[in-house]
């Protein structure tokens, strides 16, 4: 069983990798192979949208980095994104990251079946976590992936997806912050959940 996660931050190792790395060390302690991969190590050429795609599977830009991770993809049993939000939206190494994956869906969805998911991570309570959850989770389906969500039918409820967020509180008028999105418990324990529930829906899977 392998699950890559993606990072689509700008900085390579900060907090959405933190995400990451609860998640597929979750994974691994049930056995997964993991492997993080930060966007910030390839080099991704922006989509041509020469439409190319559209009758072979196969991307017409061969001189960058995106055919390696396209491999990784169509090897990896469970794909899980992970961005930072900007501006209510997803970073721009994400959204490029998305685009150059249209080989491998617009002739056939080369990933479907895999389990997906996604974490999100940003400074404010409410800085546009559940859009850029939703846009990563509608590239996943649209990929025809099943999507994977924190849920616990044997535990407390908790979100649709991992939402993080490093404001505390405001304190005599100023914002208190987190040091680090990993201080805060309940998106850690969403975290390890959402590996929990990868590694179960991959193990069903291959059962069938």
């Amino acid at each position: 069983m392998k699950i890559i996660a993606i990072n689509g931050s700008h900085r390579k190792g900060k907090n959405t990798a933190a995400l990451l790395n609860v998640v597929l060390g979750e994974a691994a302690s049930l056995g997964a192979a993991t492997e993080l991969l930060e966007l910030t190590d390839y080099n991704i050429t922006l989509c041509k949208s020469c439409n190319k795609c559209l009758g072979k599977i196969q991307c017409s830009i061969t001189d960058d980095d995106m055919a390696a991770l396209g491999e990784k993809l169509l090897a990896a049993d469970g794909i899980l994104l992970g961005s930072p939000v900007y501006w209510a939206n997803v970073s721009t190494l994400m959204k490029n990251f998305m685009d150059r994956t249209r080989y491998l869906h617009m002739g056939k969805n080369m990933l479907a079946g895999k389990a997906g998911a996604a974490v999100t991570n940003a400074g404010l309570r409410h800085g546009g976590q559940e859009w850029a959850l939703q846009i990563m989770e509608y590239f996943l389906k649209a990929q025809s992936l099943l999507v994977v969500d924190t849920r616990n039918p044997e535990g407390p409820i908790m979100d649709a997806g991992v939402a993080g967020s490093l404001v505390v509180e405001l304190k005599d008028g100023k914002m208190v912050f987190r040091r680090n999105a990993t201080d805060d418990e309940l998106t850690v324990a969403s975290c390890k959940q959402l590996g929990r529930n990868m590694v179960n829906l991959i193990t069903k899977l291959s059962t069938k």
